[in-house]
């Protein structure tokens, strides 16, 4: 009997060893960029029944790539918080004004351990200097061991506020080096500082002009014949904004309102069906464990998801 226990333990085991094998696949995908539009609400972006603010992100670029209608921030719905939840895979309450440290290791700090690069092939390029914090961890066996590099506010130096023309300046340095970042994140304020500004018409610029970044990003990487048909660019948000009715409506956010939680994601590249639409739910935590599976190295702190239904090419 504890023969046959033994042999049926086996059996299973190769079973198991055999499906992940089998799940293991290799991407086509050596770069991964993420573009974090900043504080915009779903009802002025691809809710909005015409699309006139974001014609760009909704129509030509949502045909190249695959949308997710259902994705969410599920922990707090602000800045700092909602950027954590994308490295970390993890959603923790932490400051939003820069001043601590995600208490797990990132995204970033994996992959360069992973690789054997140095911080150059990992990039945070920020118009809100308080994202510099993204790079580092308080976790003690990870805390300043492999920090990506950063060029986070007006100068760089993770101070203050900058201008969006500015960081995406620094932006199309980077990608057009003949030695692009393979992994960088990319944050744009202006929706949600007109937002906080409560100037209505800037604040809906400030998506059309986001909108304009978008398209530009994957134009300069389709016409690098380094990045070409090697990226795999995801388009974001770190939080929407109160719903009208809610607080203070547009004009702030924080809670778990839908206004606040419900955010999007368009994700463009090889690997990646065109015009296919995810009904599933999916979250902010799961970008993290998909970078990880694209790149192939190990993530336990994690705890979302692999974004199946972008890189399922089968399931149209």
């Amino acid at each position: 009997m504890n023969q046959l226990l033994a042999f049926v333990s086996f059996s299973f085991f190769v079973v198991f060893q055999l499906l992940g094998q089998a799940e293991h696949r290799n991407f086509q995908t050596k770069y991964i960029y993420i573009l974090v539009i900043d504080g915009p609400r779903y009802s002025e972006t691809y809710g909005e029944p015409t699309c006139k603010y974001s014609p760009l992100l909704c129509d030509s670029l949502k045909k190249e790539g695959t949308f997710y209608a259902h994705f969410s921030n599920n922990g707090a719905t602000y800045t700092v918080p909602g950027h954590t939840a994308m490295v970390t895979g993890t959603y923790q309450r932490i400051s939003n004004a820069g001043t601590a440290l995600p208490k797990q290791p990132n995204f970033f700090q994996y992959y360069l351990k992973a690789s054997g690069k140095d911080s150059t092939a990992a990039y945070v390029v920020a118009s809100k200097g308080k994202l510099d914090v993204l790079v580092n961890t308080s976790h003690k066996q990870w805390s300043n061991q492999f920090v990506a590099s950063t060029y986070c506010g007006p100068n760089g130096n993770g101070l203050g506020y900058g201008r969006d023309d500015k960081t995406f300046a620094k932006v199309t340095e980077l990608v057009s080096d003949v030695n692009p970042p393979q992994l960088m994140l990319i944050n744009l304020l202006a929706v949600d500082v007109y937002g906080h500004a409560n100037n209505w018409d800037k604040y809906l610029e400030s998506i059309t002009k986001s909108d304009q970044y978008a398209a530009k990003l994957w134009q300069m990487i389709q016409e690098n014949p380094v990045l070409r048909d090697q990226t795999t660019l995801m388009i974001t948000n770190d939080h929407g904004r109160h719903l009208d009715g809610v607080r203070s409506g547009f004009v702030n956010h924080g809670c778990r309102c839908e206004g606040c939680r419900h955010i999007s994601l368009l994700v463009l590249g090889p690997d990646t069906p065109k015009g296919k639409e995810v009904t599933e739910p999916a979250e902010l935590i799961d970008i993290a464990p998909t970078i990880a599976e694209i790149f192939h190295f190990e993530m336990p702190t994690s705890k979302g998801k692999f974004l199946r239904g972008a890189f399922s090419q089968n399931d149209k």
